[in-house]
């Protein structure tokens, strides 16, 4: 009876549900209309006439003889070799990554542990930095890169943008430690390890969901990032997100447009299959992150 009861639809949850699909809907349409998009050709995608040509193609299959192209794909990751951005992006996000939590793990354990007030103070100094426009910090580095030669390659931009993650990754690893007993930490050092080995053996294996989940917004920060990468690479070195930005800057062109748009969907496609292969591992570290242990 009271099953019966509880799984009735009431008026409360069909508005809750209507509210979720709609949510859905305007949240995936301009994914579902660039994806569709990205296989026409730019008089149909980008019509004034009507918009019911970007749908089925009038002009793409006066084009190419086909409702779908893949010339936009070809001209992005072939002519203008897309393809160099995508291996950059892989190098400057694997070693923002790595890098970031490797000091974001030690720093927040270490200040997590630390019973000196000078670990509040670096955190607060840490969440300044973090709130400090981009555009802010990029000016500071663009004399002695100059200076120095070593503007426009990726080790200089990788380290501008761990110096820009780690306060975030500090505080959010902090965070997870400090909700880990101490009492753990000291077991293991009664039974004959130090302080690193402790750390190490006992503590990083119960903090995998949190630093996977520091590790996917310090992933999106470096992948996304347009400012820093925009500013400090040169266009040989250039990654994702300022090459498509390059296509779009030359609209002049015919089908350059289309480059784009192949690119933003060859740029966006990974992020969901990375987030739905963590996913577990994000929302146990989130969960974790808001219990105290």
């Amino acid at each position: 009876m009271n099953t019966k009861i509880e799984n009735k639809l009431t008026p409360v949850r069909i508005i809750a549900f209507i509210f979720v699909a709609l949510w859905l809907v305007i949240a995936m349409f301009p994914f579902i209309w660039t994806l569709w998009g990205s296989f026409k050709v730019q008089a149909d995608f980008f019509s004034k006439a009507d918009w019911l040509n970007a749908i089925f193609g009038f002009h793409t299959e006066k084009q190419t003889g086909g409702f779908f192209t893949m010339d936009g794909y070809y001209g992005s990751w072939i002519e203008e070799e897309f393809w160099r951005a995508v291996i950059n992006t892989s190098i400057v996000v694997f070693f923002t990554v790595l890098i970031s939590l490797t000091f974001g793990t030690l720093g927040g354990y270490a200040l997590a542990r630390s019973t000196y007030r000078y670990a509040f103070w670096i955190l607060m100094a840490g969440l300044i930095f973090r709130a400090m426009p981009h555009m802010t910090l990029i000016s500071g580095y663009l004399q002695p890169f100059f200076a120095w030669n070593v503007w426009g390659i990726l080790p200089t931009t990788i380290i501008v943008l761990v110096a820009i993650n780690q306060p975030f990754t500090l505080w959010m690893l902090h965070s997870f430690f400090l909700n880990i007993p101490k009492d753990l930490d000291e077991s293991a050092m009664c039974d004959g390890c130090n302080r690193f080995q402790a750390f190490r053996y006992v503590i990083i294996p119960i903090m995998w969901p949190g630093v996977i989940t520091t590790g996917l917004f310090s992933f999106l920060l470096a992948y996304n990032d347009f400012t820093v990468t925009s500013m400090l690479l040169s266009d040989e070195n250039e990654t994702m997100i300022p090459a498509i930005a390059s296509f779009l800057g030359t609209v002049q062109e015919e089908g350059k447009v289309m480059y784009a748009v192949a690119a933003v969907v060859s740029a966006t496609a990974p992020l969901f299959f990375f987030v739905l292969f963590f996913q577990r591992q994000i929302v146990s570290g989130l969960t974790a992150g808001a219990v105290k242990g």
